[in-house]
C-alpha cells in the first residue's frame, strides 16, 4: 500500500505542452494540438479511501461503519494468526544487528549463543564476535537474534520482535519475525497521520491486520515486504502514542466475509467514488465485498482532484511507444470511472489502443480516473481571404464544452475575440479577414498552437468612363500605393501599366488596352498578403 506520508509530498509531472516561447510560437501546416490530463483520486481505487474514512470519522461515523461501508457485506471478528513475518532487508553484503542491552542469537543446529549490548556487523560468512576477547566465529545460518530487555535495531532501524537472518546467493536476507499486532503497530502511523480522527485510526488498523493476515505467504520466507509492495511498515520508530491506542482498542480484529478474512485492499484518495476490483485491474475475478462505492467525504483529500497537468502530442507519443504523434483520443471508462482503454487517433491516419492502467504506469499519473482535455484548431489553408470576407476556423474539443479563440496581429499581443462551442466535439468558427493574424485556443491554462490566417487586400477593376481608361478600388486603403496593371499573356500576367491609389481607396489610369483579359495587383506589405482582383476582360 501507497504511504499517505508519502501522498502528502508535492506532486510534479513534467510531460511537455503548456505555454510556448515566442521563438517557438510558429505557425504550423498541419493541425495544431494541446493536450492536458485531469482526473481524481490517488491509488488504485479498490476497498477503503484512507481520506475518505478520515471523513466518515469526522461526520460521526464509528471504525466499524466504516469499515462495513467500504467492504460491502463483511463482519468484524478474530484473527487466528499471531505473528508476521516481514522483509527488513534483502541483497546485503553487510549488516548491523544491534541493542542497548545483552541479547541472543541462535544457529541452525538450535545452539545459543550471548551477545553484549552494542552493534555486531557481519557479512555474508555470518562471522560473528561471540567473545570479545576472541576471534569471531562462524555460525551456520539462518540465524535467529532474539531479543533482551531492549528492542533489537537492524542498520540503526528499531523493530519489535525477533530477526531471522539468512544467506541467498551470498546475499544476506533479514525478516522480522514479529507479533501482528506489534506488526499494526508499526503500519498504522505509516499510512495515516496520527493527527487523525480515532475511529478512522482504528478502522486502518483493522484493515491494516486484515490484509496482512490474508496476503500471508505461509510456505514462502517472508510473509510481507516493508513498503508499498505490501503495507508500509516503520518498526518501532514509527510508532505514535495515537495510533497504537488504536491497534490497542481494536487488539486482533480483523474483517471477515463469510468466515474467511476479507484482502482489505485501501488506498489513499478515491476522487468521491470508489472502484470494483474488475474495472481496477482487468481480467480480475469479482469480489463481492470489492465493489464500487460512493465516496462522499473523501473531498477533504487535496488529491480529490487534480490536474490539468500539460501533455504535448509529441511527449505522449515516446511516453507510451506510439508508432506516431496521436491526434485525437477517446477514452473508455469502466463503471467506476476508471479508464480501462484509450484509443487514440494518430497523425497519418490509423487508430491505436492503451490501457489505462498501462498510461497511468507510463506517465506516473495517480490514478485511473482521468480524462484528456483537447484543443484542436485546423490551418485555413494557404489560400489568402479577402479582406472583408469571413473564412471558418474548424476543430474540435475533448473534455472541454467550450473554449476561447484568440487572434494576435504581427507584432501584436493575443486578445479574445470569441467563444467556441463544440457540438459532438467539432466546431467551426466564421472570423472575418482584417489582417493577417495568428489564431489560437485557450481553454484555463490549456492553450493551442498558434495558426495563421492570411489576409489580402481586396481589388475591384472595370472599365473607365473614357475609352482606354480603367478604375477600381482598394480595401483597406493604402494611399498612394501603386497597383500594377497586368495583361495575361498565355499563362503569365504581363505589366500593363500603374496606376496610385488616392486618400478614399480608388485608383484608375488611362491606357492603351487591346483586346484581353487584365488584372489589378497590390504588391504584397506588412500585415498582408498580395492582391489581385477578379480579372476584367476588354473587348474588341
Amino acid at each position: 500500500m501507497l504511504p499517505l506520508a508519502a501522498l502528502l509530498s508535492s506532486f510534479t509531472l513534467l510531460l511537455g505542452g503548456g505555454e510556448p516561447t515566442r521563438a517557438q510560437e510558429q505557425p504550423s501546416a498541419s493541425p495544431v494540438i494541446a493536450m492536458a490530463i485531469r482526473g481524481h483520486g490517488w491509488g488504485h481505487g479498490v476497498g477503503m479511501s484512507q481520506w475518505g474514512a478520515h471523513g466518515f470519522a469526522q461526520h460521526g461515523s464509528t471504525y466499524a461503519q466504516i469499515l462495513a461501508h467500504y467492504y460491502r457485506g463483511t463482519d468484524l471478528g478474530k484473527a487466528a494468526v499471531a505473528q508476521e513475518r516481514v522483509l527488513l532487508v534483502q541483497g546485503a553484503t553487510r549488516v548491523e544487528i544491534a541493542s542497548p542491552a545483552p541479547f541472543s542469537v541462535k544457529d541452525a543446529s538450535g545452539e545459543s549463543y550471548d551477545l553484549v549490548a552494542g552493534p555486531h556487523g557481519f557479512g555474508n560468512g555470518l562471522r560473528l564476535k561471540l567473545d570479545p576477547d576472541k576471534a569471531a566465529k562462524q555460525l551456520t545460518g539462518p540465524l535467529t537474534f532474539a531479543a533482551g530487555a531492549a528492542p533489537l535495531s537492524v542498520n540503526g532501524k528499531r523493530y519489535r520482535g525477533a530477526f531471522e537472518v539468512a544467506v541467498e546467493n551470498a546475499r544476506i536476507r533479514v525478516v522480522n519475525v514479529v507479533g501482528l499486532d506489534a506488526y499494526v503497530l508499526g503500519v498504522v502511523p505509516s499510512e495515516v497521520p496520527s493527527s487523525w480522527p480515532a475511529e478512522a485510526l482504528k478502522a486502518q488498523a483493522v484493515a491494516a491486520r486484515s490484509y496482512a493476515v490474508a496476503t500471508r505467504k505461509p510456505n514462502g520466507p517472508f510473509d510481507a515486504y516493508a513498503d508499498v509492495r505490501s503495507q508500509v511498515y516503520g518498526g518501532l520508530d514509527a510508532e505514535r502514542p495515537e495510533t497504537s491506542a488504536a491497534v490497542q482498542a481494536t487488539a486482533g480484529q480483523v474483517v471477515l466475509y463469510q468466515g474467511k478474512v476479507a484482502t482489505t485492499y485501501f488506498f489513499s484518495t478515491s476522487g468521491g467514488r470508489t472502484a470494483d476490483v474488475a474495472d481496477a485491474w482487468p481480467g480480475s475475478a469479482r469480489v463481492p465485498y470489492l465493489v464500487s462505492v460512493p465516496d462522499p467525504y473523501d473531498t477533504a483529500s487535496p488529491y480529490h482532484d487534480w490536474g490539468p497537468l500539460p501533455l504535448g502530442p509529441r511527449t505522449l507519443q515516446r511516453a507510451l511507444g506510439l508508432p506516431r504523434a496521436p491526434m485525437d483520443v477517446q477514452v473508455q471508462a469502466g463503471r467506476s470511472g476508471r479508464v480501462t482503454q484509450v484509443r487514440f487517433t494518430l497523425s497519418g491516419g490509423g487508430e491505436t489502443s492503451v490501457s489505462g492502467p498501462t498510461i497511468r504506469t507510463a506517465l506516473g499519473l495517480r490514478s485511473t480516473w482521468f480524462s484528456f482535455d483537447v484543443l484542436a484548431l485546423r490551418p485555413p489553408g494557404a489560400a489568402p481571404v479577402t479582406f472583408g470576407s469571413k473564412a471558418p476556423l474548424t476543430g474540435f474539443l475533448r473534455g472541454v464544452s467550450s473554449a476561447s479563440l484568440e487572434r494576435r496581429p504581427p507584432g501584436g499581443s493575443w486578445a479574445k475575440v470569441g467563444m467556441v462551442a463544440a457540438k459532438n466535439g467539432s466546431f467551426a468558427k466564421p472570423v472575418r479577414g482584417q489582417m493577417t493574424a495568428d489564431y489560437r485556443l485557450t481553454a484555463g491554462k490549456l492553450k493551442s498552437g498558434p495558426v495563421r490566417l492570411v489576409v489580402a487586400p481586396k481589388l475591384k477593376l472595370k472599365l473607365g468612363d473614357v475609352p482606354g481608361a480603367v478604375a477600381g478600388i482598394v480595401r483597406p486603403v493604402f494611399r498612394g500605393a501603386s497597383v500594377v496593371l497586368q495583361q495575361r499573356d498565355g499563362a503569365r500576367w504581363t505589366r500593363a501599366g500603374t496606376a496610385r491609389v488616392d486618400e478614399a481607396g480608388s485608383f484608375g489610369a488611362e491606357l492603351s488596352l487591346p483586346p484581353g483579359t487584365y488584372r489589378a495587383r497590390l504588391a504584397p506589405r506588412a500585415g498582408y498578403a498580395a492582391g489581385v482582383s477578379q480579372p476584367l476582360v476588354v473587348g474588341p
